[in-house]
């Protein structure tokens, strides 16, 4: 039985949703909405600054709802307007509350387990189920995917039954997502991987070679039952990016016909491979990635690994590549020399020290990391999101001037 949602709560998210509304409304939202397409189809004229504020510990502080499900959704709420209300980021405030079916995707079918740190926090070690690839083979079943279509279009009558007057919920897409090395860490830890490769590589490419073929059924089990949704608008593009774009097609042609994995964003990364040299990623990783990458209109790729030693014999040979993740641990130079003039977004992410370590924000410092990111990223189209931040030492005015610098100096320095 589905939770009720007191009268009290019921005022509260209201009253939110209100908020979240009004802020949609603003005259410059259209013109950051512009922005944003206007970059994602590389012909912005200006670099785009985004916060990821899904690991502050802030919103949590900020609730005051009482039941769960009702403090489910007074997080959603908060998560939609905060980034633009508080740190004037370019962040999008929708007009709408979005939800998703929810579709999901278990490699192998093996239930991963985790050991938390007895301690709390975010310590924990996944299990190894897999421990000798030769020996445990059998245990990779055939992958199973699904989707939470039932509860999403329930969650869709209980957010009209609260507030639908105020924000309408609408069933909305997202990029297809697919990142299989970190489908393997997590049943076999990273240090079985490596040695599978050195130990058994015939049997890691057949590994991977299977769940590629899953990955690809699975996105085919998703168009099949309509669950692919148009990706050209406000919608979730992982890395806290947005899927903006001129150049796929959108909902009219949707009413026409069903949509495929060629019609949308895709996201790819392999954080998990770091460790291994530029020849064994191309050999044991990279075809089978590529595989998968080929099947989506535009990709997106990386997170915190280095992709400059992987992008001469590798990534740059994804035609369909629009954004690729300049991380912490990149060479900032080195890809700002191969990007330049191509249309490939330069998806830069800051160390997260500026904003998550200490409780005053060391200026200086910042200016310097932003105008090495700009001189290295000149004649290229930048994008600077920021990811990672577990605690802002409780100071929102730290984060806002952190975005304040960030634009001044994209403003002052990029050409």
């Amino acid at each position: 039985m589905a939770e009720i949602i007191s009268q009290r709560d019921r005022a509260i998210l209201r009253d939110l949703a209100k908020k979240q509304y009004e802020y949609s409304q603003l005259p410059e939202m259209q013109q950051i909405k512009k922005d944003w397409r206007l970059h994602n189809d590389c012909k912005g004229a200006r670099p785009m600054v985004n916060l990821d504020i899904s690991t502050y510990e802030l919103v949590p502080e900020m609730q005051k709802c009482e039941g769960k499900a009702a403090r489910e959704i007074e997080f959603s709420l908060y998560m939609n307007f905060l980034n633009y209300a508080l740190f004037n980021d370019d962040s999008v405030v929708k007009d709408y509350f979005p939800i998703t079916y929810g579709c999901w995707f278990k490699a192998f079918n093996i239930d991963i387990k985790i050991e938390h740190s007895e301690k709390g926090g975010l310590g924990h070690h996944f299990v190894e189920i897999i421990k000798d690839l030769r020996d445990d083979f059998h245990l990779l079943k055939k992958s199973v995917w699904g989707s939470n279509k039932a509860q999403a279009l329930g969650r869709f009558d209980l957010i009209n039954d609260i507030f639908g007057d105020i924000l309408p919920p609408k069933i909305v897409g997202m990029c297809l997502y697919a990142v299989p090395t970190q489908d393997i860490v997590h049943f076999m830890g990273m240090e079985n991987m490596y040695l599978s490769i050195y130990d058994y590589p015939d049997e890691f490419r057949e590994m991977m070679n299977r769940l590629a073929d899953d990955y690809i059924e699975y996105f085919g089990y998703m168009q099949d039952n309509g669950f692919i949704l148009p990706t050209t608008d406000d919608e979730h593009l992982s890395q806290g990016s947005y899927c903006f774009t001129a150049e796929l097609p959108g909902a009219e042609e949707l009413k026409r016909r069903p949509f495929t994995p060629a019609d949308v964003w895709g996201f790819m990364d392999s954080q998990e491979s770091v460790g291994l040299s530029p020849k064994a990623f191309e050999e044991f990783i990279f075809p089978y990635y590529k595989r998968i990458a080929e099947k989506f209109a535009l990709l997106s790729y990386g997170c915190c690994e280095p992709v400059h030693p992987i992008w001469d014999n590798c990534l740059s040979k994804l035609t369909n590549l629009r954004k690729v993740s300049i991380s912490p641990w990149c060479n900032e130079e080195y890809m700002g020399e191969r990007l330049r003039g191509k249309k490939i977004i330069y998806h830069r992410k800051p160390s997260a020290n500026h904003i998550g370590v200490g409780t005053v924000l060391e200026e200086d410092e910042l200016v310097k990391a932003i105008r090495k990111t700009v001189s290295a990223a000149r004649g290229c189209h930048l994008e600077i999101t920021q990811r990672d931040v577990y605690t802002i030492n409780h100071d929102p005015a730290k984060v806002k001037r952190f975005v304040e610098i960030i634009k001044r100096e994209c403003e002052k320095h990029t050409v």
